[in-house]
This record gives C-alpha cells, sequence and structure tokens, in this order.
C-alpha cells in the first residue's frame, strides 16, 4: 500500500513538472507550447515582448501547425494560425488601430494595402470601441480556412471573421514583415535564440 502511494505521488509530481514544461513565460505572460484550435494542434513558433524605448507594451504569441523560421515560409503554410497579444500596461485601443494600420502600411505596396482598407477600417472601428486595454487584457486573431480571421478580444468574438487571407497576411506582417514593429520581437516569434 505504502508503494502504491509513492507511486502515485510521483506520478503526481511528473504530471505537474510536465505542465510546468509546457508553457513559455514572456513578462510574466504563460504562452502554452501547444494549443488546440478548433480541433488543430498548434505549436508555439514563437512569443516576445514588444519594448516601446525600453518600456514593455505587450507580449505576443505566434501559434502555426509547425514550425517555420522565415515569414515566407508562414505565409505559404496551409492550415490555421493564431496570434495571441496580451498587454502588459493600458494601451489606448484606438492608438493601437492606428499602429496597426501603420504596421500593415510599411509592410506592404501600396496597391496591395488600398485593397485592404475596409478591413482595416472595420478593424479599427474595433478598437476603438474598447477605448483601452488594461495590463492583462488579450486579444486574439485567429486565421481559420474557409472562415476568415476571427479577431477575439478579451474571449469575446468580434463581429463577422475577416473573409480575405491577404488581411490577415498583412497583420502578421506588421511583426515578421521586412519593417516590422520590433526586430527583437520579430527574431523571438520566428524562435530565433535572443
Amino acid at each position: 500500500m505504502k508503494l502504491l502511494k509513492q507511486l502515485a505521488l510521483l506520478a503526481a509530481g511528473l504530471l505537474l513538472a510536465g505542465a510546468a514544461l509546457a508553457t513559455v513565460d514572456v513578462s510574466g505572460v504563460k504562452y502554452e507550447e501547444t494549443i488546440d484550435m478548433r480541433g488543430t494542434k498548434l505549436q508555439l513558433n514563437g512569443a516576445g515582448t514588444r519594448y516601446k524605448t525600453v518600456i514593455k507594451v505587450y507580449t505576443l504569441g505566434l501559434y502555426l501547425p509547425k514550425k517555420a523560421g522565415t515569414l515566407e515560409e508562414i505565409l505559404a503554410m496551409p492550415g490555421p494560425k493564431r496570434i495571441s497579444l496580451t498587454s502588459l500596461r493600458e494601451i489606448d485601443s484606438g492608438e493601437l488601430g492606428k499602429l496597426f494600420t501603420r504596421g500593415m502600411e510599411d509592410n506592404m505596396d501600396r496597391a496591395a494595402f488600398s485593397k485592404l482598407i475596409p478591413g482595416v477600417m472595420r478593424m479599427s472601428q474595433i478598437f476603438s470601441d474598447y477605448k483601452k486595454l488594461n495590463a492583462g487584457d488579450n486579444f486574439m486573431i485567429d486565421w481559420v480556412p474557409g472562415t476568415g480571421a476571427v479577431l477575439t478580444v478579451m474571449g469575446k468574438q468580434q463581429g463577422e471573421p475577416f473573409k480575405e487571407q491577404e488581411f490577415f497576411n498583412a497583420l502578421l506582417r506588421i511583426w515578421l514583415g521586412p519593417n516590422p514593429a520590433d526586430w527583437k520581437l520579430k527574431d523571438a516569434l520566428l524562435g530565433k535564440p535572443a
């Protein structure tokens, strides 16, 4: 009986240790190594912190069906994808929407960007409606094949999905394009060592 109790305790300890190993801590925000998104297993490609000068602004995690080291691999990869952002301080949502727009614009040619303006306007309106994100607030943008880009703010889906894959790809380029919002964050999302 004593041996069974010891084995049970050992098994419980191993389970807890495995659970602790299954997350990555980024500035106090935990990202699971793998997630289930609508029946598909995705793995954390990378996660990092967005800095503005020396101030931590938010963390970002990128989930993909398999690991990828370049933007081109990610864009060509079929299947679902997730961008998960958690605020580390109070952020004016309207300002964040403007920064996203500028980030998309900085990483695309003008003609391609102009095709996305209706989606950009709708996303900016969603952010404006929230006024601000507080420390710990989270939003996710999921690419769901056949459905589109689904925006979820603090656990609540925001309107209809953005149908165009190019819109989701433009969002990815904010952090992974030739002119990323933060070079160190880009490297972290691509799984490159710091």
